[in-house]
């Protein structure tokens, strides 16, 4: 019988990391920013961070952003793609996973529709009070 994950409050050190890769991808100028609290529905992490590009060049200096701040925090990073040329870049912290997209990739994959029984939490709700 497959168990389903049920929503708990999430770990305060989750959330901080979040805020943290969410500033530099604000920092970088990522655009349509959305987190998705996926607890529950999906075995894979918590949380899908998604936000887009407007070009390869730009995908990249959000990944690498991305990925300077979660090593200044001292997170640790399970691994990168960065599919160069695929018009999408993966950064997984296990708890969470940054999704970037060109603009037509977005479109093509639509992970928030896939995703569509998720929570949205707006990035201001990151931050503390």
């Amino acid at each position: 019988m497959p168990t389903t994950k049920t929503k708990t409050k999430p770990k305060l050190a989750t959330l901080a990391l979040m805020a943290i890769c969410c500033e530099a991808l604000d920092d970088k100028k990522a655009l349509d920013l959305k987190i998705l609290d996926v607890r529950g529905v999906s075995t894979v992490t918590d949380y899908l961070i998604i936000a887009s590009g407007n070009s390869q060049p730009h995908l990249k200096a959000l990944r690498g952003s991305v990925e300077r701040a979660l090593k200044n925090a001292k997170a640790h990073i399970i691994g990168a793609e960065s599919g160069e040329a695929s018009g999408w870049q993966v950064v997984d912290a296990f708890d969470f996973m940054v999704h970037l997209f060109t603009p037509e990739m977005r479109e093509n994959y639509r992970l928030e529709q896939l995703w569509k029984d998720a929570t949205i939490i707006e990035p201001a709700d990151l931050k503390p009070a």
